[in-house]
């Protein structure tokens, strides 16, 4: 019996093997480079999300949205400390802890853009704390206690003026303290906004403190007006809530017994510039980043707390 050999079927077929061979090879070597590839994208995206996580950026499509609580205590920083890292690129600045205390560590490049003021003018590595009255407005916390005394001593005249008032004598008591402080857990908070966006108020901290007086201080500051019978409703921030002096502009506003003198005794705690565990929580946060502001936060507010204005006021 003779077999025959189809010569040209059986090289095609050859060819198709290898062909086959050849293509699954390819595709092989192909799955192998994506793999690696795919890795090596992960790898990066990974390193990329543990720096990312590790400066915390401060991006502003995120500072300027409604949802941003901006923290209460703002560090300004040179952008330079910053440039060079690849997560950090575009940001205004990051967000930090410092005691349990957030912190919004801004770029001094921002400033002028970034909506908020600062008193005074903002300055590289200078810690600020936002104002109770204004939540745009940031006070260097070494000069807090300082601003609030004066802006209560205006709001004093103030009253005084609107009031028609011939003369008004300020004095001013105050008694430095002695602090001693021992741990015990406290917290504060609260909340508001800043041209929409949220503010945060809370902080944490721990606090026992016993204070001695000492070294009693007193100032004293008299005015003379030509005086009015034409009183007008002052304005009031420090001592919106001072019942002496909001009986003293009800009676000087609406009696018909026109008063023609009144002598207030004013405590320093009613106008509070913050509470004892506010500047607590300040004197940690500044403390543990080593940077330029008051250490003695604490101390301040407790001789606020004991001081006294008294005001006299002559119609």
């Amino acid at each position: 019996m003779k077999i025959s050999i189809d010569t040209k079927k059986e090289k095609e077929a050859v060819s198709r093997l290898l062909q086959k061979t050849t293509d699954f090879g390819k595709k092989a070597v192909s799955d192998v480079q994506a793999g690696a590839m795919a890795l090596s994208e992960k790898t990066k995206q990974d390193g990329y999300m543990r720096r990312l996580k590790k400066y915390n950026p401060l991006f502003p499509d995120v500072f300027y949205s409604a949802e941003f609580n901006i923290p209460n205590m703002i560090v300004i920083r040179d952008d330079a400390e910053r440039r060079g890292i690849d997560v950090c690129e575009g940001a205004i600045g990051w967000l930090g802890q410092a005691n349990g205390m957030e912190v919004l560590y801004l770029y001094d490049e921002e400033v002028p853009t970034c909506g908020l003021e600062f008193v005074p003018s903002a300055e590289c590595d200078s810690v600020y704390y936002v104002d109770s009255f204004k939540r745009n407005r940031f006070i260097r916390t070494d000069c807090i206690f300082k601003k609030a005394h004066e802006e209560k001593l205006a709001e004093l005249k103030h009253v005084a003026h609107f009031l028609g008032a011939k003369s008004c004598t300020i004095e001013i008591s105050e008694s430095d303290v002695e602090v001693n402080v021992s741990k015990k857990r406290v917290s504060i908070g609260g909340g508001g906004s800043v041209q929409g966006q949220k503010v945060s108020t809370a902080e944490s901290g721990e606090q026992n403190v016993s204070a001695k007086s000492s070294n009693h201080r007193s100032g004293k500051i008299t005015l003379s007006f030509e005086g009015s019978d034409c009183p007008k409703m002052p304005a009031l921030k420090w001592f919106a809530n001072d019942e002496n002096i909001t009986k003293l502009i009800d009676i000087r506003l609406n009696s018909d017994n026109s008063i023609k003198s009144e002598m207030l005794a004013l405590s320093g705690a009613s106008s509070a510039t913050m509470s004892q565990k506010t500047a607590y929580a300040i004197d940690n946060a500044v403390g543990a980043m080593k940077l330029k502001g008051s250490s003695s936060m604490e101390s301040q507010a407790i001789r606020e707390n004991q001081s006294t204005f008294l005001f006299h006021v002559e119609f």
